[in-house]
């Protein structure tokens, strides 16, 4: 069975990446979506996301069933568009919670047969986001326990030049 696992990843933390690596090894197949978010002004492309993620999903143990594509529109559609039936979410906190139930509902309405399965974050990332990254990462904070090594270096560089332009 296919499910994909949609978000920003805007970067990709070390809890999203917990999350992918629990989720493949449930599926045959995920995809992992970076979805345009109108609410949400992300600091790197979507390509330089692209590049992140595959780059960081290839430290995973297992890693050969994971695919990084861009997608566009509604996502349960696009979930539809390439075969997933489950659509991954994590969990953090109850507010995420609300939000997350909102949307699962939402989207059950659309495409009644894509389903919504939610990961509860593991007690050490449920405070991460890459909202909380980047504000780490602007004021100068040590975010090497919160991003892959293999990309650490660019978001601190992309951090600072932001900080700069501000």
């Amino acid at each position: 069975m296919k499910a994909c696992y949609p978000g920003t990843f805007d970067p990709v933390t070390v809890g999203h990446l917990d999350i992918i690596e629990r989720a493949s090894r449930m599926f045959d197949e995920l995809d992992v979506l970076i979805m345009r978010n109108p609410r949400k002004k992300c600091i790197f492309t979507e390509e330089e996301r692209l590049d992140m993620l595959e780059r960081s999903v290839k430290e995973l143990p297992r890693h050969d069933n994971i695919r990084v594509l861009i997608g566009t529109g509604l996502t349960v559609d696009f979930a539809q568009k390439i075969g997933a039936r489950i659509m991954v979410r994590g969990i953090r906190a109850v507010s995420d919670y609300e939000y997350e139930l909102q949307t699962a509902t939402a989207n059950l309405m659309l495409n009644e047969s894509i389903e919504t399965l939610f990961f509860i974050a593991r007690p050490q990332y449920s405070f991460l986001s890459s909202s909380a990254v980047k504000e780490i990462a602007y004021n100068d904070g040590d975010i090497s326990p919160l991003v892959p090594a293999c990309i650490l270096d660019e978001v601190v560089q992309r951090m600072h030049e932001t900080a700069l332009q501000h």
